[in-house]
């Protein structure tokens, strides 16, 4: 059987690793952790800490002007999840970060627009939820995990717990 014990990190190539770096650390409040080298000197990654044991690494150069769209074939987002949504809203906007909202799109799709105030919703899986994008598009779930949501539901479950429990 296969036994992981966490995510350990996230890659996401970004356009411009100067403005990707100043959203992630002052924004988000990730500290720096490391950088790693190719042989010739130049960047390779950069480690950014969001716990001991989990991390995000920001690769540089990326091509094309934006992150693929919600419909597109492979990583749609990432989810982070914290104990005060609203705490954490207030905190990010005063560090200069923008909240977005889902929107329907003419051809009938959906996609994530810039509000001015968060929105903070619940989602299908009864967590509330707030949308954030990073400075190339890539979109970034904020999530307060319910007690009545499927996924705590389901981890008391396996822990062996009893409804009511």
């Amino acid at each position: 059987m296969l036994n992981f014990e966490s995510l350990a990190h996230i890659a996401v190539r970004v356009k411009n690793i100067d403005r990707s770096l100043a959203f992630y650390t002052n924004i988000l409040n990730m500290p720096e952790l490391m950088r790693l080298h190719h042989p010739d000197g130049s960047l390779f990654l950069i480690y950014l800490r969001v716990t001991d044991t989990q991390y995000i690494e920001l690769f540089p150069n990326a091509e094309g002007d934006t992150a693929p769209q919600n419909e597109s074939n492979g990583l749609n987002h990432f989810c982070l999840t914290v104990e005060d949504l609203e705490v954490t809203m207030k905190e990010f906007v005063a560090r200069g970060g923008k909240s977005s909202k889902w929107a329907d799109t003419p051809g009938g799709g959906r996609a994530l627009i810039e509000v001015e105030q968060p929105f903070i919703g619940v989602g299908l899986d009864g967590n509330r939820q707030c949308w954030i994008r990073d400075p190339d598009g890539n979109r970034i779930e904020l999530m307060q995990m319910s007690k009545d949501s499927m996924q705590y539901k389901a981890i008391r479950g396996m822990r062996g717990y009893k409804a009511g429990d």
